[in-house]
């Protein structure tokens, strides 16, 4: 590498690493950001989700891909039905479009478990905690550093 071609690098870098605001620190905000991830996902999401899911047997967790499942779960209080939750995350940033919340439903008839339908609404709610929960974490990372 030439002389010149090696001083000219430099240069350059210098000069990108002066125009990084000369050592000040990022704003304690952007360290609670959206994207600040070590899975694939928004990692406030799938904190929140799995949380809010704690309650059920995991069949399937993908932090990289954003995928949980759970196994079949029946309600103690309510042993004729059984629920199977499926949570996709689908983005790094956290907004309610990322999320994706698929629930079965299946209630004993006769001794056999036969599919029902499931309620719009407890969709909506399981994703409206998840979101709310997910929420409350960021604040907590941005006010306690």
């Amino acid at each position: 590498m030439t002389r010149l071609l090696r001083t000219a690098i430099l240069a350059s870098v210098a000069l990108s690493l002066a125009a990084c605001g000369g050592g000040r620190e990022r704003p304690k905000a952007d360290l609670a950001a959206s994207k600040v991830t070590t899975i694939g996902v928004n990692a406030y999401l799938w904190r929140a989700a799995l949380d809010t899911i704690s309650f059920m047997p995991l069949l399937q967790t993908d932090s990289n891909g954003g995928v949980i499942v759970t196994d079949w779960y029946v309600n103690p209080n309510l042993a004729t039905e059984r629920m199977k939750v499926t949570i996709a995350i689908l983005d790094q940033d956290l907004r309610a479009d990322a999320l994706r919340v698929a629930a079965i439903r299946q209630v004993s008839r006769g001794g056999q478990w036969v599919d029902a339908p499931v309620e719009a609404a407890t969709v909506q709610k399981l994703e409206d905690i998840i979101l709310t929960r997910a929420r409350d974490l960021r604040r907590a990372a941005i006010a306690g550093d």
